[in-house]
């Protein structure tokens, strides 16, 4: 199967190969040293000297941690949204009881650092700012060193979803001031889902000692003090990171630069491929992503009817769009193992069922 989403990904062979292994002791030094392995090698991509969690869960659990370790109820937040992951940030935000504001842009548009600048200067209650990186539901890609400057330049914390674009596109989390950084393992990490991670800053953790939102499975302080002996606060996905560390030591082998150098070529590739074949790409050229590749369906043709055929006849898997262009939209992943052949190996049975399929609708 040529599984082309944006997560969970492909995973190389070794990789696979590394998740076989027996079950070790979670609390003995041999997984003391693979923590330890794993933590040194995403801190080279993390691009940051701060401390680096590795929590047991999903990137929704990690954006629900990083808002429960650094805020209290009632504190007032801004969530900037540019798609359905700001959108599930803004409402994990909610039910904590957060005093949030929301600013939305534009599905397909990146975020504008000077509306941001005008809307907190507007608002100097806001003491957190919360940023999704790379939105994966339009394959949009903020500029993430503008609005973590604009941020920074007003004392506010910032944390960022960097959950599918880490180890993929290049942050810079030390110099641009970054307090609480996120990713998963599914992502560009070439590795299985169970995994997430978050890199804390010393801000951040300024923050966590006073804020009182309820936290107990994501509670830093015990991630932070566990880890400091090579253990996992609770029972950590062994063989996760088994397949984590081998997928780590395949990135780091290849280095940063040059992975981020793959990915960006490899989404310009695929933009081309997609334009060629007489399909508008959905995000705003400027900022699309390097990870995932979101275009609009032909007038009238269901995204469902071409994702079924592509699966059931090509055992081709693109994904669909999300929320309210589900039926208009699809997207390419490219992101982690992937090359300019596996672009290639999508794109030609995409174009033999956009070919045929026939419209069922109107917009």
């Amino acid at each position: 199967m040529n599984l082309r989403i944006p997560g969970p990904t492909p995973l190389p062979p070794s990789v696979r190969e590394a998740q076989r292994k027996q079950m070790i002791n979670h609390r003995g030094p041999e997984f003391g040293e693979i923590i330890a392995e794993v933590t040194d090698h995403l801190k080279q991509f993390f691009q940051s000297k701060n401390d680096l969690l590795i929590l047991t869960g999903s990137g929704t659990g990690a954006m629900e941690a990083a808002l429960v370790n650094t805020l209290s109820a009632g504190e007032r937040a801004m969530v900037v949204s540019i798609g359905n992951f700001g959108d599930r940030f803004a409402e994990i935000a909610r039910r904590f009881g957060i005093d949030l504001v929301k600013v939305d842009f534009p599905m397909g548009q990146a975020a504008d650092p000077d509306e941001i600048a005008r809307r907190l200067d507007a608002d100097p209650a806001v003491t957190t700012v919360v940023v999704t990186h790379n939105e994966t539901s339009t394959g949009v890609t903020n500029d993430l060193a503008a609005l973590a400057g604009v941020v920074k330049q007003r004392d506010k914390l910032l944390i960022v979803d960097g959950i599918s674009s880490i180890g993929s596109i290049a942050v810079l989390t030390d110099e641009w001031g970054c307090d609480v950084v996120l990713s998963g393992s599914q992502k560009g990490w070439m590795a299985p889902p169970g995994l997430a991670f978050a890199s804390v800053s010393p801000l951040a953790w300024e923050r966590h000692a006073r804020a009182t939102l309820p936290r107990f499975y994501w509670d830093f302080t015990q991630a932070k003090r566990y880890i400091e002996h090579g253990e996992t606060p609770w029972t950590p996905a062994v063989s996760v990171m088994y397949a984590l560390r081998e997928g780590l030591r395949l990135l780091v082998d290849e280095g940063c630069e040059q992975v981020f150098a793959r990915h960006a070529r490899i989404a310009r590739y695929c933009r081309e491929r997609v334009a060629s074949l007489g399909l508008k790409l959905f995000a705003d050229p400027p900022h699309a992503s390097n990870t995932v590749t979101a275009f609009c369906t032909p007038e009238g043709i269901d995204s469902r009817a071409i994702a079924k055929e592509l699966e059931e006849e090509y055992d081709t898997v693109l994904a669909l769009g999300q929320g309210s262009i589900t039926k208009t939209t699809m997207r390419i992943g490219h992101l982690g193992w992937v090359s300019e052949a596996d672009i290639d190996a999508a794109i030609h049975p995409l174009g033999e069922v956009i070919s045929h399929v026939a419209p069922v609708s109107t917009r």
